[in-house]
């Protein structure tokens, strides 16, 4: 069996059991009832998904996927492709905002290397990055298919593999990303998914107008009619007008999932790649937190059909993985909610009257 088909296999859904655990307990605490709203949702979630009380939420680690995009030729980003590989030595240089943002989190920060065109075999060599390199970007899906089947199962497989050895060392999991044009792609991901054109779920990325903006649109728009991806299936989804990123995150997803652990899915391309997992498991659904609704007009439409509400809304566009840092805190505190705020019993303090 397959890596992925293993995987895939082992996800269940949240437990019901240590949901209604967390419930009973939460209902007690020192508090009018549920009066801290979400926090408290999140709370139950975290006891279902870890299957414990107290969920433990310490150490913590976002994965930045960074690969290229043949799309990105055609004019679709404000920024030049080699900005992909620039941002890497960034990354590890600590100059980026999930740098400073993870570090403030107290996450740990890996870079993964799946397809940047541009050579950065010295950092792999010198463990400053993983490398599961595909290929120099992938091939321009106004032209055809993204990648092939079997690249697609490699990028899925890629980050899975990255979620199994972030696991040994972390409890919470964030997804992240770099790559220019990248959120063509995902809104081709989202618009197949959707069943609705691009002008439906197009933003303007990193900051096209006018008429690039429109040449964007016809671009997904072409890249849909030509290659009609089947948005019921992860794979052919992914392969037909995906990115090596956006599998990486779908993998990193999984990968989580089945090892029972909470995973932050940041903004617009990162929830693109949490539609690709929901198509080849649904149950992983239940480990996916929502980080927070970006100003892409697509990703809006991308949380309702994963069925999540996120927990910030602050008009990020920067992706990295940058709003997923900003909400480790939050997921950290609900699990403190559950654990460390006193019952009424605990506390002997009177409950509400009948």
């Amino acid at each position: 069996m397959s890596l992925l088909d293993d995987t895939i296999g082992r996800i269940k859904s949240q437990d019901a059991g240590w949901r209604a655990m967390a419930r009973t307990r939460l209902e007690k605490l020192t508090m009018p009832h549920w009066a801290l709203g979400r926090l408290m949702d999140l709370a139950e979630d975290l006891a279902g998904m870890t299957r414990s009380i107290p969920p433990v939420i310490q150490r913590k680690a976002v994965a930045v996927f960074a690969a290229d995009h043949g799309v990105a030729l055609d004019g679709v980003s404000r920024y030049p492709r080699e900005v992909t590989q620039q941002m890497v030595h960034n990354f590890v240089r600590g100059g980026a905002g999930i740098n400073v943002l993870a570090r403030l989190a107290g996450a740990r920060v890996v870079v993964v290397d799946m397809g940047v065109a541009g050579d950065l075999s010295g950092l792999a060599r010198e463990g400053k990055i993983v490398s599961h390199h595909v290929a120099d970007g992938t091939a321009n899906i106004a032209k055809g298919p993204a990648m092939t089947p079997e690249q697609a199962r490699r990028c899925l497989e890629a980050g899975i593999e990255v979620a199994l050895q972030l696991g040994k060392d972390a409890d919470l999991l964030a997804t992240g990303e770099m790559g220019i044009g990248n959120t063509t792609p995902s809104s081709a991901i989202v618009a197949a998914v959707a069943g609705v054109a691009a002008e439906g779920v197009t933003g303007g990325g990193t900051g096209v107008e006018n008429t690039q903006f429109l040449r964007k649109m016809e671009i997904i728009n072409h890249a849909l009619e030509i290659n009609r991806p089947d948005s019921h299936d992860g794979l052919d989804l992914l392969a037909k007008v995906g990115g090596f990123e956006i599998g990486g995150i779908a993998g990193l997803i999984l990968g989580a999932a089945a090892q029972g652990k909470p995973v932050l899915v940041d903004g617009f391309i990162s929830t693109a790649g949490a539609l690709v997992a929901q198509r080849l498991s649904q149950a992983s659904t239940d480990y996916m937190i929502a980080a927070h609704r970006s100003a892409e007009r697509g990703h809006r439409i991308a949380l309702v059909h994963l069925g999540k509400q996120p927990l910030l809304d602050l008009d990020l566009r920067l992706g990295e993985g940058t709003g997923a840092a900003l909400a480790m805190n939050l997921v950290e505190a609900a699990a403190r909610i559950l654990t460390e705020v006193a019952t009424f019993e605990e506390a002997a303090v009177s409950g509400a009257n009948a």
